[in-house]
């Protein structure tokens, strides 16, 4: 089953920022071992907003991610991306699976649609030469005839623009990623540890 590939090597240097950005880049240079029982500094590291198994945010909100929560996201993929604490660790699942360009186009479609009508072409500019286009860097799972629409949408943008190739790359989600990241360590083992200290 997919999990989150670290070595013990590299988990015990992950001390900051800077070293989770360097760890980033690593796990998708080469496979590397699973890394067990050291979910609390993975999610430490990789999802900033977790600090602990607690689970609380580091920003000044000071909130809270509590087993409630956590049990939502396997209610539908929608429940999961409208929680930015789930956004964060469903995009990390997808990194240890080669896919997060997904929800990275998912969520700028997202972004697009609230932006300002003088600001759409630039935008869909940088949404379609980095997801869309035949060699783009983050190129998503659509098909041909579903590329060339949206390229001709794209040149003459409205909030629009995306919406069926979004709706597209959603649907592979939910049905592909979103039900393997719910059998997945790293998820169950977050539940796990939420419940645990719940009922402490």
């Amino acid at each position: 089953m997919p999990g989150f590939f670290f070595s013990h090597n590299n988990m015990s240097e992950l001390n900051g920022k800077e070293n989770c950005k360097l760890a980033e880049g690593k796990i998708h240079k080469k496979k590397q071992k699973a890394f067990g029982s050291d979910l609390k500094n993975y999610l430490k590291c990789m999802v900033p907003h977790i600090e602990s198994a607690g689970i609380k945010t580091s920003n000044s909100r000071n909130v809270m991610l509590s087993a409630e929560e956590v049990i939502q996201w396997s209610q539908s993929l929608e429940k999961l991306l409208a929680s930015q604490s789930g956004q964060g660790v469903f995009r990390e699942f997808l990194k240890s699976e080669f896919s997060e360009e997904n929800i990275e186009f998912w969520l700028a479609c997202e972004d697009y649609k609230k932006t300002k009508s003088d600001h759409l072409h630039g935008k869909a500019e940088r949404i379609y030469e980095e997801f869309v286009q035949s060699d783009a860097i983050k190129q998503i799972n659509i098909d041909y005839q579903m590329r060339e629409a949206t390229a001709k949408r794209a040149q003459d943008p409205t909030h629009t623009s995306f919406d069926e190739a979004q709706k597209t790359v959603y649907i592979l989600m939910e049905r592909d990623s979103y039900p393997r990241f719910l059998k997945s360590k790293a998820y169950l083992n977050l539940l796990n540890q939420l419940q645990t200290s719940t009922s402490k």
